[in-house]
């Protein structure tokens, strides 16, 4: 049986091996991979295909939304000396973004829009909360990196969809 361990009283004393930290830093990039492939694909393949392709990287975007709500719920649930309105709102802001962006998916043009916003608001958000448990200052900019290169693939995957399949 495995004993129990407490959890430190603060995210502060929480650290990573600078290894772990490249390892992290990776891992972020290489989530990356599919917003670019698609948005590429987006350039690239005859214009009947590309509606796959867009709804393809609206729902990765989704995935990754979920996923970065994932991290508020991490942060919020260690965080043992946050008062009480600050934990509920951290955990509200880890499934609202999301939420937004699925019901955003039944128009193109809104469901970028809305998960653009959610990228970057997210990146904000993200800022002060890690800013509050006194997370890494590499992890924050590791964010904006991301957040920026999503936002951007964003950008281009919307543009040729609209370049590209306007009608002649």
């Amino acid at each position: 049986m495995v004993p129990y361990l407490p959890y430190p009283s603060s995210l502060s004393t929480l650290f990573m091996k600078p290894l772990d930290q490249q390892f992290a830093t990776r891992l972020g990039f290489s989530a990356l991979i599919p917003f670019v492939l698609l948005t590429f694909f987006c350039w690239v393949v005859h214009p009947q295909w590309m509606g796959f392709f867009i709804d393809a990287q609206l729902v990765y975007g989704i995935a990754i939304l979920g996923f970065l709500g994932g991290l508020h719920w991490g942060v919020a649930l260690l965080s043992g000396e946050a008062n009480a309105s600050e934990v509920k709102r951290d955990l509200l802001w880890g499934v609202l973004p999301p939420i937004l962006a699925y019901f955003a998916m039944a128009n193109m043009f809104v469901g970028f829009v809305v998960q653009m916003a959610a990228f970057i608001f997210s990146y904000q958000y993200d800022k002060k909360m890690y800013q509050r448990f006194s997370l890494p200052q590499w992890f924050v900019q590791l964010r904006f990196k991301l957040t920026c290169v999503v936002v951007t693939t964003q950008i281009l995957t919307f543009l040729a969809a609209n370049v590209r399949l306007i009608p002649n």
